[in-house]
């Protein structure tokens, strides 16, 4: 059955009262960077040859620590390679009318504890990108007003990298709920500008696309088309097979997405043969919690890597 809407009690970022809105500067940004700590330069990890794995991690249950926590039992390297901080907000100011980016109480505790929250798996060699997801107030990746409001949003997104000391943004454009609060519809230039400042902004970090929404399905504009920006794009739907419709090569595509201990493990290691099988270059896990989920990781290690995943506490 297709999960359309992730187990996200979201984390809305919503129903938690503690609010950050970015507005520091260059200038801030750099000294919040002394204060907290730069990402740190990885350990090299054991070779792994196969596709790219990604977990979504919840942080409003579980700990992010949970990702660095799994290896691969022939060679010793590293299980996921990217793990993906659930959920920031892009929220809407009635005031000034404008989008800010607002951290829950969770998130904004994993950001201020990187050191010991994010820096652990990045020294590993695994990857931390932020994902950013509506929050039923309107604001949306879709609806900037111009190319000035998305690139100021753009600045946003990029000072929180640089501040944390992160390896990147991931667009996840679900319930923002486009015309609350007065708010325009989608429009077809605003994630394209939004992107291509970003992108501007940092063009080594990763940028990343949960394939839903209005905004996955307006990438060109005005002559431009935005998808060779992106590093990575994937299904939204767990426990299916959907190839994301943009112009990236397979290497940087999952049509795979699993949720780890609710997909059954038979579909988890289908959908991991089909992304060998097909050249495909990335395979998506969602939820991983502080269980030990060898058996289900080892579904899908088996199939890409031809190895079991050994869980570390």
């Amino acid at each position: 059955m297709l999960r359309l809407v992730r187990s996200r009690i979201r984390t809305a970022a919503f129903a938690l009262s503690a609010v950050a809105a970015l507005t520091f500067g260059g200038t801030a940004a750099t000294a919040a960077t002394a204060a907290t700590g730069a990402a740190a330069a990885p350990a090299p990890a054991a070779a792994k040859q196969g596709p790219t794995s990604v977990a979504y991690v919840e942080v409003n249950n579980n700990s992010m620590l949970n990702v660095g926590k799994y290896t691969l039992a022939n060679g010793g390297g590293n299980v996921f390679d990217v793990a993906v901080v659930f959920a920031a907000n892009i929220n809407y100011d009635t005031g000034t009318k404008a989008a800010y980016l607002h951290f829950n109480e969770n998130v904004q505790r994993v950001l201020d504890n990187a050191a010991t929250e994010i820096r652990p798996l990045q020294r590993k060699g695994i990857k931390v990108v932020l994902s950013v997801l509506g929050n039923h107030q309107g604001a949306g990746f879709a609806n900037f007003p111009s190319q000035q409001a998305a690139s100021a949003f753009a600045k946003k997104l990029s000072d929180a990298v640089a501040k944390y000391g992160l390896d990147g943004i991931d667009f996840d454009d679900e319930y923002a709920e486009y015309g609350n609060n007065g708010t325009g519809q989608p429009n077809d230039s605003s994630f394209v500008h939004l992107v291509t400042a970003l992108r501007a902004n940092m063009p080594d970090k990763i940028i990343s696309l949960y394939n839903i929404g209005p905004a996955a399905s307006r990438l060109s504009y005005g002559g431009v088309d935005v998808s060779s920006k992106f590093d990575y794009a994937w299904n939204p739907y767990y426990g299916t097979w959907q190839v994301p419709r943009m112009a990236l090569p397979k290497s940087k595509l999952s049509p795979a997405a699993v949720e780890i201990g609710r997909t059954s493990q038979s579909a988890v290691a289908d959908l991991a043969r089909r992304t060998v099988s097909e050249g495909y270059g990335v395979y998506l896990t969602y939820n991983l919690d502080g269980a030990n989920r060898s058996a289900d990781v080892s579904a899908f290690t088996r199939e890409l890597y031809g190895s079991n995943a050994v869980y570390t506490p």
